[in-house]
């Protein structure tokens, strides 16, 4: 596994995922993030540890763009600009959901390593901020 940490591209596969963002056209780009996030979805067997990472970083990226979410990684996260991605909550939501939920070889690498736990919570709070607000909480625009 080419991994050096727990954010959600802080291993190759996601490394890679930024980089092909960058030189897809910019209108493919959000069919790309999409499509990561569908590929985990709709795998009802073993789900590649490649697959889910490549999903993380396009949850991360959806996150970014939402209230209280944090910018995507500078260095290896793409840095062509992105169309708005926060229509992708739910699919991310899901998708994160599927990589955490076995069978997974994501859920399995991280539980023989020591940054188990610092990468559940990364996902953790991929997802608080991924969560639609409560009904009645109005958001500031500023």
């Amino acid at each position: 596994m080419g991994t050096w940490d727990v954010g959600p591209f802080d291993n190759d596969t996601a490394a890679d995922f930024g980089s092909d963002l960058d030189e897809a056209a910019g209108d493919e780009r959000g069919g790309i993030v999409r499509g990561a996030l569908t590929r985990v979805i709709d795998i009802a067997g073993y789900l590649e540890a490649p697959e889910s990472e490549q999903a993380v970083a396009a949850a991360a990226l959806v996150a970014a763009q939402c209230p209280q979410g944090e910018p995507a990684d500078p260095v290896y996260g793409p840095e062509e600009p992105l169309p708005d991605l926060t229509g992708l909550r739910q699919l991310a939501l899901q998708a994160l959901d599927r990589i955490t939920t076995e069978p997974s070889e994501l859920v399995d690498l991280w539980a023989q390593s020591d940054g188990g736990g610092p990468w559940r919570a990364n996902i953790r709070r991929l997802r608080n901020v991924l969560l639609p607000p409560p009904p009645g909480e109005v958001l500031s625009l500023i």
